[in-house]
């Protein structure tokens, strides 16, 4: 019988800590979503979706890339129902609004995409302005029980009106608080990845490299396709711990901590779709003996059903230094933890090859690839995870290629965010369902 809940496994790396200085403790938090049909065979009743393609058409968009994008689009509102809704977007150093939000009823995609053909490559690139336009768009007509989201492809810079990455990150976070999500694509080699990055991840929404102009359409329609598909939304991990125990989130979502109670933030899950969070707690001092511990639980939006019990308990002793240092270790969180740190100083090397600091880039790969190997031992999933961290440090230790800086990224951003190669969803397999 289908499983109509997210099933959550979390588990530590080890249960002892030490006592007498501060310990750090890694949690693997498991996922997986559930079908997109109940347990009748029927399908779910998918939310209704409210979306924004927002279209770079900056002078470097012309010819193939701008019509694949416009083809992207086609495709994509032709999946949509009367139930749901769509805006179209573009900007140079103008924004036009080509088509505002409206009910994707059969009318209204054939005169969008009647709109959408006279539109041509033009000026600069003012992706802040015709984002936030697109976003506004989404925003009019907010879906209490939808999927609200705006889905922004460039292939160049921002370099007009709002550039600066830390206040597109900020406005993206804002939004999503509002419940606006934003998707970014980038496509070639002279975007900018770290942008479009912390837009997507401040967003709640996902980021995909599109090193081929071939790409745009089946990445842009992927990620359509995951918002009908979702099965869950707003979907938050809190973690319940004692006072003094420091909990983050090593995986990239957002997440805030208050008192004891830290709350990571994974967005929307679409149907069988397999997320992996690593956290880390650092423990204070503590009696010999004595027990503490943390409770993880899950919440969905205001849809209580597909997270019905969904919470774990975990404990940890304090012990003695012998203890602690001959306990086991739980290989699949030493797995886990390799690939986040992994994918972390990946995109970290990869920002400091982009500055001309190569020595820093090289040492940055190999500190992780030798702490890894530490406890790796014989493991040949963490030994292949060393083997690769230290061919990419040999190609950061000089002048990277544009496409390689930004292949190298975005393999970090999908292993940490627990996607594929591609950057779509991770699903769950046929013969685990």
């Amino acid at each position: 019988m289908p499983c109509r809940n997210i099933t959550m496994k979390a588990r530590s790396d080890r249960e002892f800590i030490r006592s007498t200085y501060r310990s750090n403790r890694f949690v693997l938090a498991e996922l997986t979503a559930p079908h997109s049909h109940v347990a009748d065979g029927t399908e779910r009743r998918r939310p209704p979706v409210n979306l924004a393609f927002v279209l770079d058409r900056s002078g470097s968009m012309a010819g193939e890339k701008l019509r694949l994008a416009k083809l992207a689009v086609e495709q994509s509102i032709a999946r949509l129902g009367s139930e749901d809704r769509f805006s179209v977007v573009v900007y140079d150093d103008a924004i036009d609004i080509v088509f505002p939000s409206t009910p994707a009823t059969t009318e209204a995609r054939r005169a969008a995409l009647q709109r959408l053909n006279e539109v041509t490559a033009r000026n600069m690139t003012n992706l802040g302005e015709g984002w936030l336009r697109g976003c506004a768009q989404v925003a009019e007509y907010l879906s209490a029980d939808g999927v609200n989201r705006c889905l922004l492809l460039t292939d160049g810079l921002a370099n007009k009106g709002m550039t600066d990455r830390d206040e597109l990150a900020g406005h993206a976070a804002a939004l999503r608080s509002r419940g606006v999500s934003t998707s970014t694509f980038g496509v070639g080699a002279d975007f900018d990845e770290v942008l479009l990055t912390a837009m997507a991840t401040a967003g709640g929404g996902n980021f995909y490299y599109i090193s081929e102009t071939a790409q745009i359409a089946d990445l842009i329609t992927s990620e359509v396709g995951e918002a009908l598909d979702v099965v869950a939304r707003d979907v938050t991990l809190e973690i319940d711990s004692p006072d003094g125990v420091n909990v983050e989130s090593l995986s990239p979502f957002p997440f805030t901590t208050r008192g004891g109670r830290t709350v990571v933030s994974l967005g929307a899950m679409v149907a069988e779709q397999v997320v992996e969070v690593v956290l880390r707690l650092n423990f204070p001092f503590g009696e010999l003996g004595r027990e503490t511990g943390a409770v993880l639980s899950l919440s969905a939006g205001d849809d209580t059903e597909v997270v019905a019990g969904a919470n774990v308990s975990l404990t940890w002793a304090y012990a003695d230094p012998k203890t602690n240092d001959l306990q086991p270790r739980d290989v699949d969180v030493d797995r886990a933890v390799a690939r986040i740190f992994a994918a972390r100083a990946r995109q970290e090397a990869t920002g400091l090859n982009r500055v001309g600091n190569f020595d820093a880039a090289q040492a940055m790969l190999l500190s992780v690839s030798k702490r890894i190997r530490s406890y790796a031992g014989h493991d040949a999933e963490m030994r292949a995870v060393v083997a690769e961290l230290e061919r990419d440090a040999a190609e950061v230790a000089a002048p990277m290629a544009a496409r390689s800086l930004k292949e190298m990224h975005f393999r970090g951003y999908s292993s940490a965010k627990c996607r594929m190669v591609d950057g779509k969803a991770m699903r769950r397999k046929p013969d685990s369902a």
